[in-house]
């Protein structure tokens, strides 16, 4: 192998260089030469054997009568040109060979210089292109020293800055040390020919959802099981992570904490111990906001503004302070994690609390597990002045759910519902129907407005067993026997 080759090899093996780059980078050395000697480039040729084991440079010159003036740079007489060539005639052009060792020092500096210019900015170019690709990903070093509170990482093919504004505030490196970093940005350094500027993070929300990835296989698997939707986080204190599952069997919290909660106590310990809640996602934005604020219990979430998005959370005395959490540190999690602006209080402070009656009875019906029944709209039930909500009774609350789904807020919406309503609310049975009626008539005086009273007062009797029927009805309530209106105007009037 000839010198030239072996150095192409060399430089194409060690510095990363691809062959191409290396050629050009040759060709441009060598014609910096040429133009630093003859004042141009641009009738020199630089030419390689098929095997790297040579380069030539040579100089195409145009053959003139060599009884005129000339240019000796771009023309040969025709005398000379025969010399080379016997059949070189006027109008041809020649390549004539050019001996590098014929150039001044000055020249062969400069080819030089320009030679380790262009490989300068090659690597620097390479290496720019191969970090851009891990921008988003996480990638290993060690520490290699302080500046100003900054610190610089080696990453082996380059250097690397943490700034102080992205470490954490309760971390803490010396020199050595192995240092795990978020990609956060790369671009060219200004201030240096052949340097980059890698820019790292310790704080950054992608940082978290980086390791989730690398501890919790089932996010980034082909059919992922698990979906992280959002990451808050105040570093070096709490994380709150809302995962959702994208599988009917999959439990999306317990995959994330892992058995025994090995995951994610691998995960807290790369940050240096940093409490992480693992949040189930709801679409339900109340059952989301409970679920947001772990680790303390939540009583009930009640919509206070559903347009500016605000709402409180209810919590027992002793579950307070962890709801609201250290300097309001959690719930000011939870309100970035949900977009909602939460309030946490006790049931005494939110009695209270002016709180419109539409909203207070809007909160019972706002949690509903039925799988068989969707999500109900969060929007405050407006009941009229004289109108009592069905929770002022002593209904289940699984039944007033089921009201609620079909829009039956109030004793007067109930009361007036037809046999063919209820044939249309296949969720409530007859016995459902019976046992709100049953509490109705024992709490509740219906007063009947006047007409309907003069309605009523036109009372008729069941031909059968002389029980109280009302026009309109087609069967008796107590022999059950089929009645028509016209039968029993007949029977009375006889």
């Amino acid at each position: 192998m000839s010198e030239l080759s072996e150095a192409i090899r060399m430089m194409v093996e060690e510095k990363g260089i691809s062959q191409e780059l290396v050629l050009d980078t040759i060709r441009q050395t060598l014609l910096a030469t040429y133009r630093r000697k003859f004042g141009t480039d641009e009738n020199a040729v630089v030419t390689f054997a098929d095997d790297l084991s040579s380069v030539e440079l040579a100089s195409r010159k145009t053959v003139v009568d060599e009884d005129n003036y000339y240019n000796e740079v771009t023309e040969i007489p025709l005398d000379e040109a025969q010399e080379l060539s016997e059949e070189a005639e006027i109008g041809d052009e020649l390549l004539i060979p050019i001996d590098p060792k014929s150039f001044d020092r000055i020249s062969v500096q400069t080819g030089k210089q320009r030679a380790q210019s262009a490989i300068r900015e090659i690597q620097k170019d390479e290496l720019l292109q191969e970090f851009k690709g891990k921008v988003g990903e996480i990638i290993n070093g060690y520490v290699q020293g302080d500046k100003d509170g900054d610190l610089i990482i080696d990453l082996g093919k380059t250097q690397g800055y943490l700034p102080k504004k992205n470490q954490s505030p309760k971390e803490f490196y010396t020199k050595g040390d192995k240092i795990r970093c978020y990609v956060e940005s790369v671009k060219p350094d200004e201030r240096s020919d052949k340097n980059i500027r890698v820019i790292l993070s310790r704080i950054h929300e992608e940082f978290v959802r980086k390791l989730f990835e690398i501890y919790v296989p089932e996010i980034v698997a082909k059919d992922p099981s698990v979906e992280i939707m959002k990451i808050v986080r105040e570093a070096g204190y709490r994380t709150k992570v809302a995962v959702a599952a994208r599988k009917v069997d999959a439990d999306a919290v317990g995959t994330c904490v892992g058995l025994k909660g090995n995951r994610i106590q691998a995960i807290m310990k790369e940050l240096d111990d940093e409490r992480i809640d693992v949040i189930k996602w709801d679409p339900n934005p109340l059952e989301y906001i409970a679920n947001a604020l772990s680790p303390a219990k939540v009583m009930q979430v009640y919509v206070i503004d559903q347009a500016k998005k605000e709402a409180v959370a209810i919590v027992d005395e002793s579950q307070l302070s962890l709801a609201i959490g250290k300097q309001g540190l959690n719930v000011r999690l939870v309100n970035r994690l949900c977009d909602w602006l939460v309030n946490v209080k006790t049931q005494e402070q939110f009695a209270e609390m002016d709180i419109s009656r539409e909203a207070r009875a809007v909160a019972d019906s706002v949690f509903i597990n039925d799988e068989d029944m969707p999500v109900m709209d969060n929007e405050a039930v407006a009941l009229g002045d004289d109108e009592m909500a069905l929770t002022d009774l002593p209904i289940d609350a699984e039944l007033i759910k089921k009201l609620n789904f079909y829009d039956v807020y109030s004793v007067e919406e109930f009361i007036n519902l037809t046999d063919e309503d209820f044939a249309n609310m296949p969720n409530l049975t007859a016995d459902d129907i019976a046992k709100v009626n049953e509490i109705i008539k024992e709490n509740v005086d219906i007063i009947e407005d006047e007409a309907q009273q003069e309605s009523d007062d036109e009372s008729f009797a069941c031909p059968k067993c002389g029980y109280p029927l009302k026009v309109g009805m087609t069967e008796c309530p107590n022999c059950h026997v089929g009645i028509s209106f016209e039968e029993v105007e007949e029977e009375n009037e006889e």
